[in-house]
């Protein structure tokens, strides 16, 4: 199945704790139907110092939120939308943006 949600897209949360946050997704894991966003679901960790020089401490870093919660933003409009799918004429399949009709590049 193709993926509706990709690297690099920006997205919207649309339910949960961080709703109506916006930023760009730095990561997807497809099996568990999760992502993680730039900015979004921030958790606390707590880190133990390296010999590498890295200093130990609490650090705050984003956690995965489920696809569900995602809306995709349309590039052009700025607004939220659904995703499906369109085969153009030289065989390339492209995301489509529902509300408008839009390819979305990328």
């Amino acid at each position: 199945m193709a993926a509706r949600i990709r690297k690099g897209d920006k997205v919207e949360v649309i339910s949960g704790a961080d709703k109506g946050k916006r930023g760009e997704v730095l990561r997807v894991m497809p099996k568990d139907d999760r992502a993680v966003v730039q900015g979004v679901a921030m958790a606390k960790r707590h880190r133990k110092a390296t010999s590498m020089g890295q200093p130990g401490g609490i650090i705050s870093q984003e956690a995965s939120v489920h696809l569900s919660n995602l809306a995709l933003v349309d590039p052009k409009t700025d607004q939220r939308t659904r995703v499906g799918f369109r085969v153009l004429d030289d065989g390339r399949k492209v995301r489509v943006a529902k509300s408008t009709g839009n390819v979305i590049e990328g």
